[in-house]
């Protein structure tokens, strides 16, 4: 299974475009900043299922929730945006969450900074960056996961 992650995306949407256009992931995932960018780009794949969360910039009159735990590919991925959990000073709060909820993946953005790291205890965590410079790639197979950054 592969799987794109993008994140803070703040209206620049040809990146996203191109990745998936590129890649032809099974699954897309929008972590916040700005909510109607994927909104928008999913009406052009109707066939491919998106999972977002709203983020800081995005109001706090939207209803979605801000923290979703999903299983993808036999995984457990924990996604939020991340500004809740204060990443700008640190990964402690997101990394305990995701330990507390099983979650093989951790997926967070809003630092605008691109990180993907593999922890001792197995536990891969990814900020895509900034839509308008990278995303992220995480590909599921045989019960292995590879996670991955990218240029747009």
């Amino acid at each position: 299974m592969k799987i794109l992650v993008f994140s803070d995306s703040h209206r620049s949407l040809s990146g996203m475009y191109a990745a998936i256009d590129l890649h032809r992931p099974q699954q897309v995932i929008h972590l916040g900043d700005i909510m109607d960018d994927a909104e928008e780009v999913a009406e052009h794949y109707p066939e491919l299922p998106f999972c977002m969360v709203p983020g800081n910039c995005d109001g706090w009159g939207v209803a979605a929730p801000l923290k979703k735990q999903i299983t993808l590919g036999g995984k457990s991925i924990l996604l939020s945006h991340g500004h809740r959990w204060g990443v700008k000073s640190g990964y402690e709060r997101a990394i305990d969450d995701a330990r507390a909820a099983g979650a093989d993946i951790l997926l967070f953005g809003h630092t605008h900074s691109a990180l993907c790291q593999q922890l001792e205890d197995g536990l891969w965590m990814m900020n895509p960056g900034t839509a308008r410079s990278s995303y992220g790639m995480i590909e599921i197979s045989g019960g292995q996961i590879s996670c991955t950054l990218h240029r747009v």
